[in-house]
């Protein structure tokens, strides 16, 4: 059975990731602090349509409050999603202010609804964690998917991943006649070599997200995580691999069904191949990334002997044993990708 430590550790963005956000312009100024969202007087529970608590509470602010707290949200999104351009933000308007209670971000979720058409967005706030934002960086440069994301001190603004979350995939799509259960296990397949190639832990079928897709003859299907809290954090390789989670069984299980062995490998090669791919493309980024990771601290020696000892034992390579930072640890890994990708 896994076991994720039950209160992550946040770890502040030293001087060189925030000189590297600011490059990448990924730090700006933002109208609103998360601290500042906090100061809400009331709040009720929000329901699922089972009538099942969410563990997320609807927030209310103080009426002195509230005109400025919402303006400071649309102004947010303007930023987020248009680069600043404030024309839109007289047909917004916030229609609700959830924060999670559950987790360790607790984050603020905003739901922002445009009046012309209905149509509504979230975005997210949350406290600043740098291994939460290493791993957002790494999944944008190295997954399939961009993610848009802002820092500004100790708040990250979040924009929403847009999908079925994988519990949810579980009990109301997975068995649909028009699904094909081989592309399921393939996908799956993918996706736990993404994570353990870039070291992001604790994928269990509720931080996770399908992505469906009508394809001209069959129906496509892209994972996507949502939870980059353990960016190579913990000690213990399996917590970097999706299937050993109880959670994830029957995805497994799909895969023992449908794929054999030579399949399996042949897509995880793929996966690597992509990556790699990735890389070498955006090889200047990567470094300046890597730079900043090697000496930054954002584990416990502990876990860092423990996950370096697990993988030097796991790939027969002992420069694992010998590194002494996460840093050092994803580069190594990255590293054996990009030499096995020039065999």
């Amino acid at each position: 059975m896994q076991t994720i430590s039950r209160k992550k550790i946040f770890f502040p963005i030293n001087t060189a990731f925030r000189k590297y956000l600011k490059l990448y312009e990924r730090e700006v100024k933002l109208p609103l602090s998360y601290e500042e969202l906090r100061y809400y007087d009331q709040s009720i529970a929000v329901y699922d349509k089972e009538g099942n608590d969410t563990l997320w509470e609807t927030v209310f602010y103080p009426q002195s409050m509230s005109a400025n707290i919402h303006a400071g949200l649309k102004r947010i999104y303007s930023i987020l999603k248009a680069g600043g351009d404030q024309t839109a933000e007289e047909h917004l308007f916030i229609e609700r202010v959830d924060y999670c209670v559950f987790g360790n971000s607790h984050p603020f979720r905003i739901k922002i609804v445009n009046t012309y058409n209905e149509v509504y967005d979230y975005f997210y706030i949350k406290k600043a964690d740098a291994s939460r934002i290493y791993g957002l960086e790494l999944e944008h440069i190295l997954s399939p998917f961009w993610i848009n994301f802002l820092v500004d001190g100790t708040t990250l603004v979040e924009e929403h991943i847009a999908g079925v979350p994988g519990d949810q995939f579980i009990l109301h799509y997975l068995n649909r006649p028009e699904f094909n259960p081989k592309r399921i296990a393939k996908e799956f397949v993918k996706f736990n070599e993404r994570c353990f190639v870039r070291l992001l832990g604790d994928m269990r079928s509720y931080n996770f997200v399908f992505d469906i897709t009508p394809d001209f003859d069959d129906v496509q299907f892209r994972i996507r995580a949502i939870d980059f809290d353990q960016q190579f954090y913990e000690g213990r390789r399996t917590l970097y691999m999706p299937q050993f989670f109880k959670e994830n069984k029957i995805f497994v299980d799909l895969a023992i069904k449908h794929l054999n062995a030579e399949v399996v490998k042949q897509y995880q090669q793929e996966e690597r191949a992509v990556i790699a791919r990735r890389i070498k493309t955006q090889r200047h980024r990567i470094k300046d990334l890597r730079d900043v990771i090697m000496t930054d601290r954002v584990s416990f020696p502990e876990k860092i002997q423990q996950l370096g000892n697990e993988l030097a034992e796991y790939y027969h390579d002992p420069i694992f044993a010998r590194c002494k930072t996460m840093g050092e640890i994803i580069e190594r890994s990255l590293k054996r990708l990009l030499v096995s990708s020039f065999r």
